[in-house]
């Protein structure tokens, strides 16, 4: 009895001290925006990764990737009719950014694309204490703008494959 009393003492120390020293490195891992993301009404999941110097980041998951005709759904919302045709799926939705001077862990410089509009906006980002990305579209200055707050899917996501050209 006594053993097992130890036993329970050592694997509880252990899992705390476990807990102590890796809370803080887990938690700093937490703070970049590189990985699968969904967007703020949960039907696509974005894709953000390196691009040279920079971060990127495209659709590469959506809830229901087909339209009312069972087709791949389409940038229809592009003021530019020749990328209306367009596959939403594999479409850049984010670029450009690079780390913030200031040191903070934000993102600065880049832009965003909002294919429910066709629109376009300068836009920073960074991922807030609570472990939700906020990405700030905006016109002139930030604040004039928006935010998309997006937060880290629960289970993993099934990429979509875009249509062959």
């Amino acid at each position: 009895m006594q053993v097992a009393f130890s036993l329970l003492k050592i694997t509880l120390f252990s899992a705390l001290l476990g807990l102590f020293c890796l809370g803080p490195q887990a938690a700093r891992a937490d703070t970049s925006p590189t990985g699968w993301w969904l967007d703020a009404s949960g039907k696509a999941g974005i894709l953000i990764a390196p691009c040279g110097q920079q971060l990127c980041g495209s659709i590469e998951w959506l809830r229901a990737p087909l339209d009312k005709a069972g087709k791949p759904k389409t940038d229809i919302h592009n003021s530019s009719a020749a990328l209306q045709s367009r596959p939403l799926c594999g479409l850049a939705m984010l670029g450009g950014f690079t780390p913030d001077a200031g040191g903070d862990g934000g993102w600065q410089g880049g832009w965003i694309y909002d294919p429910s509009t066709g629109n376009t906006y300068k836009s920073v980002m960074h991922v807030a204490p609570d472990g939700t990305l906020h990405v700030r579209g905006y016109i002139g200055i930030p604040l004039l703008g928006r935010s998309e707050i997006m937060t880290r899917p629960s289970a993993p996501l099934t990429p979509c494959t875009p249509p062959a050209s």
